[in-house]
């Protein structure tokens, strides 16, 4: 009889390296919100990939933040270090266009972390000038690694030779999760995820990164026969000077904004939805102690 192998598999690395998109790669869903933008991941995010033989939790971590301003981005770096605790196997994310200096605190964890790890070296895609083999070896004096892989997140580029690796190394070991499951992330999480990408992706400079999303109702009725996710979601903001950019001129704004995220929704859960939207003032929610635990950011 085949083994049962299981582990956490965390990835770990800068702001914008491809960490998400890595990770909706090798569990083939989307369970981490993608944008161009730094600091798109808040949260420490579970992605499981399930077989008779296997179950791998995949860890999308927050970019690790050198200076911390606010307390949520204190608790993000908490999040993202918290991966080297648990780790089975560590892939360690970078890209052609980084550098490190060798002083930075992941780096010191990286050498004590007493597991397998991997370097990765992503978007080779866009490598015209083949930095890849430049930075692989910059790292060759920093940490020792396990193996190196250079790939393509966004083409999914070497992901399932990668995805192989890593199942000849997972650790023997029962199931953590429910085989049927995909995360261990609640459906008004991946709602308020949703919103907050398209924030992200809609709104400029300071605003998307001064919102919070919070659901308060979620819940599925009966329409013509049909299913219906009644959704009701709180944005936050932290100046009053926001909430009139958020809603935009005549309502403009937040109806685009409301049009885009139900239609990700609806393409999430595969049922029509109703999305109501409403946008609240919480000045300095970001180092508002009990409002980073109701946002899931302290316990």
């Amino acid at each position: 009889m085949t083994p049962h192998k299981s582990g956490f598999v965390n990835i770990i690395g800068n702001p914008n390296v491809g960490k998400s998109t890595l990770m909706n790669a090798l569990v083939g869903e989307k369970m981490s919100i993608i944008t161009s933008k730094p600091q798109t991941t808040r949260h420490r995010i579970f992605g499981l990939l399930s077989e008779d033989d296997y179950q791998v939790v995949f860890s999308d971590t927050p970019g690790i933040i050198d200076k911390p301003i606010y307390g949520m981005q204190s608790s993000m770096n908490k999040f993202a270090f918290s991966s080297f605790e648990d780790a089975d196997i560590i892939l360690f994310m970078t890209d052609i266009f980084e550098k490190y200096t060798g002083e930075e605190p992941v780096i010191n964890a990286l050498k004590h972390a007493e597991v397998p790890k991997y370097l990765i070296i992503n978007k080779i895609d866009i490598d015209k000038e083949d930095k890849a083999d430049d930075v692989s070896k910059s790292w060759e004096d920093l940490v020792t690694f396990d193996e190196v892989f250079f790939i393509s997140a966004d083409k999914k580029t070497n992901v399932d030779n990668l995805l192989n690796k890593i199942l000849a190394d997972l650790p023997e070991g029962p199931p953590y999760y429910p085989k049927d499951e995909l995360s261990d992330k609640t459906e008004r999480f991946f709602v308020s995820e949703i919103i907050r990408e398209k924030i992200l992706t809609l709104y400029k400079q300071e605003v998307p990164y001064s919102c919070e999303v919070s659901v308060s109702r979620f819940k599925e009725e009966v329409k013509n026969d049909a299913p219906l996710l009644m959704i009701y979601a709180d944005i936050y903001v932290d100046r009053k000077s926001q909430k009139p950019i958020i809603i935009g001129k005549g309502g403009d704004a937040i109806k685009k904004l409301g049009i885009a995220a139900r239609l990700e929704i609806e393409n999430f859960f595969g049922k029509h939805t109703y999305l109501d939207l409403n946008v609240k003032i919480k000045e300095n929610w970001r180092n508002d102690e009990r409002m980073l635990k109701h946002f899931g950011y302290e316990e």
